[in-house]
């Protein structure tokens, strides 16, 4: 199964980020019920271990994280792939991510090493974009580049069940984690 742990956004969130992407001229954009921050994309798993990760978060203690989106930034190099919203540096959020690999990976799951640049995904690109796009991408990332979201707190980790279809991702959250102060 197909698996990734995120964060699901707060409805005002949703909020600004859609009518961002209202203004996104090119790509294939993400849809709002798709919007999140990935914390660790699990991939293909047999569902042994992904039993085992369940029962390991289902003992997760760490605290509620505030976090804020500021900026847009895009992936891929010379020929973007990706267009997304940017978190802003966290401390806690990152030490989240480590603490979940390790997790992971004591469950059995093999994890490639990837630098951690938590985003939201506004929009893909296809693999050939025209110069005219190209541009459009810019003057994007030039217009927006100001944007930013009030702070908000995520109260829980999901896990995400992810299908490909032709019209692009499905996910489907199977579990959710809630996220509270550690114990004495």
């Amino acid at each position: 199964m197909r698996c990734f742990l995120g964060l699901a956004l707060p409805d005002p969130v949703l909020d600004l980020l859609e009518r961002l992407q209202e203004d996104i001229p090119v790509g294939r954009l993400v849809p709002c019920e798709n919007l999140h921050i990935t914390l660790s994309f699990l991939d293909d798993q047999p569902e042994a271990r992904l039993e085992a990760l369940h029962q390991e978060l289902l003992g997760l203690e760490a605290a509620p994280l505030r976090l804020e989106l500021r900026g847009l930034g895009v992936t891929g190099g010379k020929s973007p792939r990706v267009l997304s919203a940017e978190v802003t540096a966290n401390a806690a959020l990152t030490s989240l991510h480590r603490h979940l690999r390790a997790m992971a990976q004591a469950c059995g799951i093999t994890l490639p090493r990837a630098r951690f640049r938590p985003h939201v995904t506004l929009a893909r690109f296809g693999p050939r974009l025209q110069p005219g796009q190209l541009q459009q991408i810019h003057q994007l990332l030039q217009h927006f580049g100001g944007f930013t979201t009030p702070v908000f707190t995520v109260q829980q980790i999901t896990l995400y069940q992810s299908t490909l279809l032709p019209e692009g991702a499905r996910y489907e959250a199977l579990a959710q984690y809630p996220l509270r102060a550690e114990t004495a």
